[in-house]
């Protein structure tokens, strides 16, 4: 990389439908006390594929072409139960999802396994774990060891996945869409 050529903070994400957004804000708006969790907005709610970090602005065609290739059916998800990540010391609030066809799981490999073709990403170690982050945790803040909440089961089909570039600041992340690629019905 040449030191002119900008680096953005990429990652690949499976865009969600309104009516699933919106339940997702209502259970954040329950579940997360504001003197202990930051809630995300509604632009910032997605599902993560994968996470490339710090890439050459120069990749985001390949990358693209990357995404289309490992695009497939839409995954058939439903709103699950909340999520404590990590486990031990929780810093997110999350919901969890559904995916009883395996469709997201499938989808999530073969981007992982795109991108990873493309020498711009390495694939985690740990197993994918579908779910959405509505809310993280405040500096200094204790999280709850449990959340006595869910959100309503929407049950919905994901849209398009998106490669996003992450501009950090400290009101949080902001994220701009890239490039979308549509999934088409099974």
């Amino acid at each position: 990389m040449t030191p002119d050529r900008a680096r953005l903070r990429l990652f690949a994400a499976l865009e969600l439908p309104p009516a699933a957004v919106a339940a997702l804000e209502a259970f954040r708006d329950r579940a997360a006390d504001p003197a202990v969790w930051r809630p995300l907005p509604a632009a910032s709610l997605h599902v993560t594929l994968a996470f490339l970090g710090a890439t050459d602005a120069g990749r985001v065609g390949e990358l693209t072409a990357a995404l289309e290739a490992a695009a497939g059916p839409a995954p058939l998800l439903e709103l699950g139960g909340a999520l404590l990540l990590p486990p031990r010391r929780a810093r997110v609030l999350c919901a969890t999802l559904a995916d009883g066809q395996g469709r997201l799981a499938a989808l999530q490999a073969r981007v992982s396994e795109e991108l990873a073709a493309t020498g711009a990403y390495a694939p985690e170690a740990r197993p994918f774990r579908a779910h959405v982050t509505v809310a993280r945790l405040r500096p200094r803040a204790r999280a709850p060891r449990a959340v006595d909440d869910a959100p309503e089961p929407v049950a919905f089909a994901g849209e398009a996945v998106t490669l996003f570039a992450s501009r950090l600041s400290p009101h949080g992340a902001r994220y701009e869409a890239l490039a979308r690629v549509p999934l088409p019905a099974a």
